[in-house]
């Protein structure tokens, strides 16, 4: 689990993870993305044909930092970057779900890197 370690050494950085109150759990993050991210976005972050790649460049935290992930899944977003359609707010995950789902994508990304 490379991701893991990634995952525990971001929550000690200055992103908007480092916010959080306490240990971010990795299993929670990913057990999160698997029950409310993968259908589109896939177990292992690279896209389906319903949603777009974790792992594309677009979504590095410069481009799109841990706060767009949040207003993402929280308010939903119009289609802008691809032509899978409009992504639908999700429903029913607590502030600290969405916290440790950022931190697995973010863990999965420093331990994959970014397709082009």
């Amino acid at each position: 689990m490379p991701w893991a370690f990634a995952l525990l050494a971001s929550a000690c950085g200055s992103g908007d993870t480092a916010s959080v109150a306490g240990p971010i759990d990795p299993r929670r993050g990913a057990a999160v993305y698997g029950e409310a991210c993968a259908s589109c976005h896939g177990d292992d972050l690279r896209g389906t044909d319903r949603g777009p790649s974790h792992l594309s460049i677009v979504y590095e935290p410069n481009h799109h930092p841990d706060e767009s992930f949040r207003r993402a899944i929280r308010n939903g977003v119009p289609q802008h970057h691809w032509t899978f359609g409009a992504m639908p707010a999700i429903e029913g995950l607590s502030a600290d779900d969405v916290t440790a789902v950022i931190g697995y994508v973010r863990a999965v990304q420093a331990s994959e890197g970014f397709d082009q």
